[in-house]
């Protein structure tokens, strides 16, 4: 079988990448967002976008809440991760189901441990913002991470070269691009390319974990 490549992502003739932004917020269970979540859900089509990835603030989406979604724009993967505001800075999780057991200011070595305990994935988000020693924190709090992201809409050019740097120190981290969106107009604007199916917060979880992603700038 012959492939062809995409901006470093394998192209089959019978799987197609998926572009997914997994990092976003809504008025429904952010206070600081101004997007309803139907309106997140147009936006996230007319982006161009295969699934998107709700991570309220310390919050984790029900299941309930997340098929009222699906019901409303059934082209769409909808799934819910959460992003926890950890000591030392904030942390995207994927894949788990009681956010219960991640209180808000958990250290990152027990808060990746009990996400990987339930079987979900750990991704720094916009590491080194805000001077965050990102490096100091994963050292001295031994977390195991599963990623980092590396571009957002609040990540200027020097904190994704930073980013980028970083992952010639930790190779084994997967790379994410996401909006970290607040208000419509940022819906995708840059997002995550799978070289996996993904229907399932299972499925996304493993394709992190074997780095089947890359970041880019969402062209649409």
């Amino acid at each position: 079988m012959s492939f062809r490549h995409e901006a470093g992502i394998a192209r089959t003739p019978d799987r197609q990448p998926m572009k997914f932004d997994l990092h976003l917020h809504t008025s429904r269970h952010s206070p600081d967002s101004e997007t309803d979540p139907f309106d997140l859900l147009r936006a996230a089509r007319k982006a161009g976008l295969d699934g998107v990835v709700l991570t309220e603030h310390d919050y984790l989406w029900p299941e309930e809440e997340l098929e009222e979604l699906r019901a409303a724009e059934p082209g769409l993967v909808i799934l819910g991760g959460i992003e926890v505001t950890g000591r030392g800075g904030d942390m995207l999780v994927y894949g788990i189901t009681d956010a219960s057991t991640l209180p808000r200011g958990i250290g990152w070595g027990d808060l990746v441990k009990e996400v990987h305990r339930q079987g979900g994935a750990a991704v720094a988000a916009h590491p080194n913002r805000w001077g965050q020693p990102f490096e100091r924190v994963v050292r001295d709090s031994g977390a195991a991470i599963d990623g980092i992201e590396v571009m957002s809409n609040n990540m200027d050019d020097e904190l994704r070269r930073e980013a980028q740097d970083l992952l010639k120190s930790y190779p084994h981290y997967a790379q994410l691009g996401n909006s970290d969106s607040h208000a419509p107009w940022s819906v995708g604007c840059c997002c995550t390319l799978f070289d996996a199916e993904i229907r399932t917060s299972a499925e996304l979880v493993t394709a992190i974990r074997a780095r089947k992603c890359r970041a880019l700038v969402n062209r649409g």
